[in-house]
């Protein structure tokens, strides 16, 4: 092979190997399970670090007694008085808005909050991210397809997500997400949202998540939150999820 050739060899090897995604493969938990919030005081919190609380069938939300951290999701007038209202019920001791109590996936963006642990299964026209919590499941296409209509007209707890390569940052938008699910928290939201995502991994096991929420309807701007997983060794024991069977849980409460 003469100079010219071995140059050539070694430019094009190098081209693909900066074309090659990363891979995101493995099971991850929250470093700060609610995020860090862009602008927000909880930037600088505590981070809770370390193996994920044992499954319970129910986790209740805040009630919203003490009212709206200033980190929240800005609503509309709209939507806060629709917020003011699930907190009454919350407060009162009501359940009737608490998906997880009824074992309902907690939808998008609330998913990749991970509290108990989500394992991500990546090839090259897909990317599945599987949460241990109430065994909810969300797929990323990365074939180029885009959202028919049937599933524009029927919105779904995961919505429908597609995604391309910007270098080595995944850029996810989703769509068609039910509007009788959640932002954060019983943070409520429209029809209308949409949810965008710039995922990375900032160093060999420690993967971000940079989530942009817009609402026309119920958000006064778009929101902001920062979520950082770290991906867990055979060695820790904790790479293996278990199903929740959320349903036995609550059987057991009657």
């Amino acid at each position: 092979m003469n100079a010219t050739a071995l140059v050539l060899g070694l430019a094009t090897a190098a081209v693909l190997c900066a074309q090659t995604p990363p891979d995101f493969s493995g099971v991850y938990y929250p470093i700060a399970p609610f995020g860090r919030f862009v602008g927000g005081p909880a930037a600088g919190a505590s981070q809770r670090q370390g193996p994920p609380p044992k499954p319970t069938a129910s986790a209740p939300l805040a009630d919203g007694s003490r009212g709206r951290r200033p980190d929240e999701p800005s609503l509309t007038t709209e939507y806060m008085a629709k917020w003011q209202m699930i907190s009454k019920t919350l407060i009162a001791g009501s359940s009737e808005f608490d998906p997880t109590a009824k074992c309902l996936p907690p939808g998008m963006p609330a998913m990749m909050s991970m509290f108990y642990g989500m394992e991500v299964m990546q090839n090259k026209g897909k990317i599945t991210f599987f949460s241990e919590l109430n065994d909810a499941l969300r797929r990323v296409y990365l074939d180029g397809r885009k959202p028919a209509q049937k599933v524009l007209d029927d919105p779904t707890y995961a919505g429908y997500s597609t995604g391309h390569w910007e270098g080595d940052t995944l850029v996810v938008d989703t769509v068609a997400i039910r509007d009788d699910t959640f932002i954060e928290g019983f943070t409520p939201h429209s029809g209308e949202m949409t949810v965008q995502e710039r995922i990375r991994l900032l160093s060999p096991g420690l993967m971000e998540d940079k989530i942009t929420v817009t609402d026309p309807k119920a958000l006064t701007k778009p929101w902001e939150t920062v979520k950082t997983y770290r991906r867990a060794t055979r060695e820790s024991g904790t790479d293996e999820l278990r199903e929740f069977a959320c349903p036995e849980g609550l059987s057991e409460a009657k």
